[in-house]
């Protein structure tokens, strides 16, 4: 090899070594920019699943199944009825309820009644204590002529005695007659209000042999059958409300000391590739690790010991419209992209909940033509007597 070939050689090779330098130079300044620019002020995770409420729906009667209104993968509106229950029981109980209110009335009316008839025995027996009074003086006054014995003398002490004695007992009935009526109408008695209020129970109990849907969503997971028996708390089937569900996603116990309440997310769905990107904003923290909250958490006082980084659920709010246009499923797995730019809100936020963080106006207390019913019960039979021997004459 010539000289001049072996410079041309080492020349070849300081610029290989020097391109080779370079890119690894530039690569070091493209990373270092990545990093201060972007990198440092993102978090970033797979470990990520959607998550939701998973609604169990129970009867609260005991019933027989008669018919079911929606099966799986169907979706349900708020309120729809899911399941039928046989009514015939409950429409027993709410005879024998409204016959009970209208006997109750009808008692009540008795104890009125019964009342000024008490008044007419007092009056009554007065009238007997002041005649026997009257025959006791006129005895005593022709005593010491001799005119009347001793032994008659008695008896017509005795007779007081007996006709005050009456009169003491038929002033307590009155008073006891009394308490049972005073101050109430037939309307507020307790014995037609706690009639009235079995009345309602009954026909909420009629009420409840149709089970509705508490919120709308999917139902998933029907175990129910036509023609079983259930009792209250049986699990019948799930409905999923997937307009509301969350992403929980886990992050390294070194990643959480830039993670922020409010801090804007960008998600990315397996489902549906990168062509679709989710936004959200991180909603809070776990209170602990997803091991400390496992059915076996570990157990670390022993010898053989060695480090597992840890897992935090950091739940993330979804922008309800991108659902709405791209439905996600609970368990999907999501990438998560945190910007963590503003770190000016406290990592675990101590802010109370000022309104419920879901509710439900699907079961709604009973028909408000109960109250008309009862009213028109307690009206037959408090003006049923009057109305009967006014049509007579």
């Amino acid at each position: 090899m010539t000289v001049q070939a072996v410079k041309d050689t080492k020349k070849k090779r300081r610029l290989l070594l020097g391109g080779v330098f370079a890119l690894f130079l530039l690569a070091g300044v493209g990373y270092a920019l990545y990093y201060f620019l972007h990198a440092r002020f993102h978090e970033t995770t797979d470990d990520a699943y959607v998550t939701g409420n998973l609604i169990q729906i129970t009867p609260q009667i005991a019933g027989t199944v008669l018919s079911i209104h929606a099966d799986d993968t169907e979706y349900v509106p708020s309120g729809k009825s899911l399941v039928s229950l046989d009514k015939a029981d409950a429409q027993i109980l709410v005879s024998q309820a409204e016959a009970q209110l209208a006997k109750t009335v009808r008692s009540v009316r008795n104890l009125r009644a019964t009342s000024t008839e008490g008044e007419a025995n007092v009056t009554m027996r007065q009238a007997e204590l002041r005649k026997a009074q009257q025959d006791l003086a006129r005895r005593r006054s022709v005593e010491p002529a001799g005119a009347v014995s001793g032994e008659e003398l008695q008896h017509a002490v005795d007779s007081v005695n007996s006709a005050r004695a009456a009169l003491d007992a038929a002033q307590k009935q009155l008073e006891a007659q009394r308490a049972m009526v005073d101050r109430t109408d037939v309307h507020d008695h307790p014995d037609v209000l706690a009639a009235a209020a079995k009345v309602r129970e009954a026909y909420l109990a009629l009420a409840r042999t149709e089970v509705p849907a508490p919120t709308a969503g999917f139902v998933a997971r029907r175990s129910v059958q036509v023609g079983q028996r259930v009792a209250p708390g049986n699990v019948l089937m799930t409905v999923t409300p997937l307009a509301d569900v969350w992403v929980d996603a886990n992050f390294k116990e070194n990643q959480l000391a830039t993670l922020r309440p409010g801090q804007p997310v960008t998600l990315e769905a397996d489902a549906y590739g990168g062509s679709v990107e989710f936004h959200g904003r991180v909603a809070g923290f776990s209170p602990g690790t997803g091991g400390a909250f496992a059915l076996l958490p570990a157990q670390n006082a022993s010898g053989n010991w060695i480090k597992v980084v840890q897992r935090v659920p950091v739940r993330i709010a979804l922008d309800p419209k991108e659902l709405d246009q791209h439905p996600l499923q609970i368990g999907l797995s999501m990438k998560v992209d945190v910007d963590t730019h503003d770190r000016s809100a406290g990592r675990l936020a101590r802010v109370e909940r000022k309104t419920p963080a879901y509710e439900t106006t699907a079961f709604a207390p009973a028909d408000p033509q109960t109250d008309a019913r009862i009213e028109q019960i307690i009206v037959a039979n408090t003006n049923g007597a009057a109305l009967g021997a006014s049509a007579r004459h």
